[in-house]
């Protein structure tokens, strides 16, 4: 990787938030788990905007860390779509699977990064910030 897990996460946050996308949430579990180094996770209110999000994340990502996405699963209008680049994984949900599956709950003791985007979910008091 030609850029570090961090610097990857916030050029897709950043693209995600350029497409709209709502509640960006971006959980750091490097000292939490093997799978990866952190976790983007967002929703998109329509297919369309979930279609547009995807493609300006792999093209940003492409663009300014020279990274391509491992693997994508779930396009076939499932209301979840996961991007993997390796030590990040991506997450754009529509709002009924985001509320249906709550990932971000499995991981709630984890810290959250804050990039101060305009569609960052608003931290609690108990998140810690990066």
């Amino acid at each position: 990787m030609a850029v570090t897990p961090l610097e990857l996460v916030h050029v897709a946050a950043i693209a995600a938030d350029d497409k709209k996308a709502q509640d960006i949430v971006i959980i750091d579990l490097e000292n939490e788990t093997d799978m990866c180094d952190y976790f983007l996770i967002c929703t998109a209110s329509s297919k369309a905007q979930a279609d547009a999000v995807l493609e300006a994340i792999e093209e940003k990502v492409k663009k300014n860390c020279q990274e391509a996405p491992l693997s994508v699963e779930g396009k076939a209008g499932s209301g979840w779509t996961l991007m993997d680049y390796g030590a990040v994984v991506i997450h754009v949900f529509r709002p009924e699977a985001r509320e249906y599956f709550r990932i971000e709950c499995l991981w709630g003791d984890a810290p959250r990064v804050n990039f101060g985007l305009e569609g960052q979910a608003e931290l609690d008091s108990s998140d810690k910030n990066k």
